[in-house]
């Protein structure tokens, strides 16, 4: 009985001493390290630094200046005098009676509001010009995309020179659509109107597919001219043009010619074709 419980009093020792040294080896594992001597820890994690190691410089007035207005001191609706020339078309056409060089050009001298607008267009053949016009329109900015223009227009051929009142609207409708509007006032109470159009679609960024279209009505018939009342003529064109440059574009193309009414009479009267086709080459040209 006593061997017994002293071998159980043993047991119960040891286990009480096994205890104490586990708790006492967690103590020293959960032990706070920055309390024990000898130990810098501020070499194991360096503070941030308290500025950039290349420092940015502080910012001037010359600084904010130079967001905000451009070096060459250019703005919108501002007082320089610019200016575009644009030779549309200069084309070598293969017509019925023989070849013709015809011609559309326009360009513009002025403002963001206001410029000076001027336009050409005709034709040669055989060496001789059957067709030549000029306008002069001053043009005022309504929108981003819209002019109104008034001045005049001088016809030199077909028939004796003759001189117009014009006015009208230019500019680029949906889908940048290229469109003209204008109406005429001339001697005599002969009125007009001409409506242009023209879209290009980019096949590539360099080629380039140009539909055209133009139609011209007039008020009276003018037998001296060669024109009827009504709907006097149209043309419609398809122009494949390529960009060597932006500036410089090379075309081939076809246009379709046709007269109505009273101005279909005149030409076949004088011998022409009321209709008419033509395959044109040409290039197309602005500065």
């Amino acid at each position: 009985m006593t061997r017994l419980t002293l071998g159980a009093l043993a047991l119960v020792t040891a286990n009480l001493t096994l205890s104490s040294a586990m708790a006492a080896t967690d103590n020293m594992q959960h032990m706070d390290h920055s309390r024990m001597p000898g130990m810098d820890h501020s070499r194991m994690q360096p503070a941030a630094p308290a500025e950039s190691r290349t420092p940015i410089p502080a910012l001037t007035d010359a600084d904010r200046a130079a967001v905000f207005v451009s070096p060459n001191g250019h703005s919108v609706h501002d007082s320089g005098l610019n200016y575009y020339l644009l030779a549309d078309k200069l084309e070598w056409q293969d017509a019925d009676n023989g070849s013709a060089l015809a011609w559309d050009i326009s360009g513009w001298i002025g403002g963001d509001i206001d410029r000076l607008w001027l336009r050409s267009e005709g034709e040669r053949s055989d060496s001789k010009t059957e067709e030549a016009q000029i306008q002069a329109l001053w043009g005022h900015a309504i929108s981003p995309w819209w002019d109104v223009v008034t001045g005049i227009r001088q016809d030199f051929k077909p028939g004796a020179p003759q001189t117009w009142a014009a006015f009208g609207v230019q500019g680029m409708a949906l889908y940048n659509f290229e469109t003209e509007a204008t109406a005429f006032i001339g001697e005599g109470g002969q009125t007009a109107a001409r409506l242009k159009g023209e879209y290009d679609i980019l096949l590539t960024n360099r080629l380039i597919l140009q539909p055209t279209a133009e139609l011209d009505f007039h008020s009276k018939d003018d037998p001296r001219r060669g024109i009827g009342s009504g709907l006097s003529s149209s043309e419609a064109g398809l122009r494949l043009r390529y960009e060597i440059r932006r500036e410089f574009a090379p075309y081939i193309g076809v246009t379709w010619n046709r007269t109505y009414g009273k101005t279909a009479d005149y030409a076949s009267d004088d011998g022409e074709d009321r209709s008419e086709t033509r395959l044109v080459l040409g290039v197309r040209l602005w500065f």
